[in-house]
């Protein structure tokens, strides 16, 4: 059962859209003190703007430099007292076919996805071991339910539920739990550039050999979108991520959204090839 707590701090990363700002605001209303990270001074200001008591900071996950400065930043404005809660909520994601993404493309992707989360975590661990804190990581459902040409979104995803699950099982014993939220289709801004971000991702890659997944890409990828704009609110996903930061004791696993239970339930009960038949005939 959720509880509020007086000006604990919290940090959120990637809020200058969707999930994690909906997520830094209903925290910050629950009491809290929120460090809602952003990459550009521009989203900086606009937090301001937005709000008198969230305090944003400059941060960009996949920037080891930034990080850095980051985490020497937030333990300054605690004044020797810990972190509460870290969530690490900062992603990216494209859709594309795995004989013809960029690999520099897919090397940015894990670095934001998996190293990038890994770097903010390792920052801030102090600051969470001095105040007995907890570690709420954003993660998929394609992480277990894997699709055509989401390919190197899942496989990040996938690294992210290892990694999170090593984490809790190494920090539990100093007191930092670590959850894990699998999130399903929730309305961002996300869906209208992701044609956009997966035509980049596939840049240079031969017309020949586009064409022989053209339509079925073209096909999945309308499904992808319809399914996420008929997903949660950010609002709604936020209040439901709220309850692993604030629960007395918070569970090692989170499902947020129908669609999450439900995939869930069948990626545990269906063989292979009929999970692969559900997916595929869902999508298109």
């Amino acid at each position: 059962m959720a509880t509020r707590v007086e000006r604990e701090s919290v940090v959120v990363t990637g809020t200058s859209t969707g999930i994690g700002q909906a997520l830094a605001l209903h925290l910050d209303a629950l009491g809290f003190r929120v460090f809602a990270t952003v990459r550009t001074p521009r989203d900086a200001e606009a937090w301001r703007a937005r709000s008198g008591t969230v305090t944003p900071v400059l941060l960009d996950v996949g920037d080891g430099e930034s990080v850095a400065r980051a985490g020497r930043e937030i333990e300054a404005a605690l004044h020797g007292q810990g972190l509460f809660a870290l969530v690490n909520n900062a992603g990216m994601s494209f859709r594309a076919p795995l004989e013809t993404v960029r690999l520099d493309a897919f090397r940015t992707l894990l670095e934001v996805n998996v190293v990038g989360v890994l770097a903010v975590t390792q920052a801030l661990l102090p600051l969470l071991r001095r105040g007995r804190g907890r570690i709420v990581n954003v993660n998929s459902l394609t992480s277990f339910l894997v699709t055509g040409f989401h390919g190197p979104y899942s496989a990040s995803k996938a690294c992210l539920g290892a990694l999170s699950r090593a984490l809790r099982l190494e920090l539990s014993p100093l007191g930092v739990s670590v959850s894990t939220m699998i999130v399903g289709g929730v309305q961002t801004a996300l869906w209208d550039k992701v044609e956009r971000l997966t035509e980049d991702a596939c840049r240079g890659a031969p017309p020949a050999v586009m064409a022989l997944y053209a339509d079925r890409q073209r096909r999945a990828l309308a499904g992808f979108v319809r399914r996420g704009r008929a997903g949660l609110s950010p609002e709604e996903a936020a209040r439901r991520i709220a309850r692993a930061v604030t629960a007395r004791r918070p569970q090692d696993v989170y499902r947020v959204g129908r669609d999450a239970r439900l995939t869930a339930l069948l990626a545990w009960l269906l063989p292979g090839k009929a999970l692969d038949w559900l997916v595929s005939r869902t999508l298109s």
